[in-house]
């Protein structure tokens, strides 16, 4: 995406690891840009290092206006904080939330926007860190990365659609790849396989006793399993249990999978074991 010569006023909730690079880089690409998160400190270090111009809170009592604010920030908490910033905001501000699960967030978010007439999207930007934390921002992170944009149901396609357009050019700043439009609905069946599904697995695999005593027997292998494994506890149980139907899904899927490969191990049956092997090797070059 090009970056638009177009100066915004950018609010952030939440200076999170998402939160926190998108301020860097909206401050980057010299927009204005207000915060608000739980910590007080945390909004401070921002406005010392120049990631934030000031408070969202205090930037809205003097009767500023915003053309995007991002709630990056728990599902429940986006929800939340819409509903108790919705009354004063301006009709013409965009909200987009930044959460893993789109369902939930977008029903709510998109009915407190109706009520008070200013638009919402549901948003995931596709990139992110195993550390945390307004400290592990930057402003690089989403270059080149995937942005999914969900248009609330209910919403009429010319609404969408424009909805969309604007949401492109609001973005533009941050350097993602793409935008990826789809709806709530396939965005948390594909995010239970593509991204819940990994830290479950991840996060179990460690569980071993074996890890332990991995150093000095370990390279790529055990890094790109076990990286997301150190992962926001409070934050993906959420998340899991947000979207749990999809999640149970997918792992009655590869628990299904690996009860397989055990029985073929068990039994000592060669062929099946190979068969399987292949058969995974030729789902993962057609996933290519």
């Amino acid at each position: 995406m090009q970056q638009t010569e177009q100066k915004f006023t950018i609010g952030i909730v939440g200076l999170g690891l998402i939160g926190g690079s998108m301020a860097r880089a909206y401050r980057e690409a010299g927009h204005r840009v207000y915060v608000r998160d739980l910590s007080e400190d945390v909004c401070q270090v921002a406005m010392s290092c120049g990631a934030a111009d000031g408070l969202l809170d205090a930037y809205l009592d003097e009767g500023g206006r915003f053309d995007c604010i991002f709630l990056a920030v728990y599902p429940g908490a986006a929800i939340a904080t819409l509903e108790a910033l919705a009354s004063r905001l301006d009709k013409d501000t965009m909200v987009i939330d930044t959460c893993g699960v789109k369902r939930s967030v977008c029903a709510a978010c998109h009915a407190i926007a109706q009520a008070h007439g200013f638009t919402f999207l549901g948003g995931h930007p596709m990139a992110g860190s195993h550390f945390s934390g307004f400290g592990a921002g930057r402003a690089d992170l989403f270059h080149n990365a995937s942005m999914i944009i969900s248009p609330p149901e209910g919403m009429d396609e010319s609404t969408a659609e424009a909805a969309i357009a604007r949401a492109r050019t609001l973005l533009a700043p941050l350097s993602f790849g793409v935008v990826t439009v789809c709806t709530a609905e396939h965005h948390d069946a594909m995010i239970a396989y593509t991204s819940q599904l990994a830290h479950v697995v991840s996060n179990a695999y460690v569980k071993s006793p074996t890890a332990q005593a991995h150093k000095g027997y370990s390279a790529g292998s055990y890094k790109d399993l076990t990286r997301v494994a150190y992962l926001n506890a409070p934050m993906w149980t959420e998340l899991f249990l947000d979207n749990r139907d999809n999640l149970l899904r997918e792992l009655d899927c590869i628990i299904a999978a690996l009860g397989e490969y055990r029985g073929a191990m068990e039994r000592g049956d060669a062929e099946e074991l190979c068969r399987l092997l292949e058969e995974g090797k030729r789902c993962k070059e057609s996933a290519e």
